[in-house]
């Protein structure tokens, strides 16, 4: 697996989720919306991811986790909370 997938810098917009959470499925909507690129990982699949979102989560398997290039990260963010952090990227 790509190491620069699991860090708080990633090269690119990273959506650690699931394929079964709806706020995973709301948030891709938003990419989609927003026409952003990002890297889907699915934690149920991915034992490094899930064991990534645990750490930057104290523990908590909260999805989606999304972490941007320039360090940041929006956990179960609102719509309008992600499209405006997108159209800013």
């Amino acid at each position: 697996m790509d190491e620069n997938l699991y860090t708080l810098r990633p090269k690119k917009v990273i959506l650690y989720g699931t394929s079964w959470c709806g706020d995973c499925r709301r948030a891709r909507r938003v990419f989609a919306q927003i026409g952003t690129s990002y890297e889907d990982i699915d934690i149920d699949t991915d034992s490094q991811a899930k064991a990534f979102v645990e750490e930057v989560n104290r523990g908590s398997r909260a999805v989606p986790t999304i972490v941007f290039p320039d360090g940041s990260i929006l956990v179960e963010p609102a719509d309008i909370d992600l499209a405006a952090k997108l159209r800013n990227i």
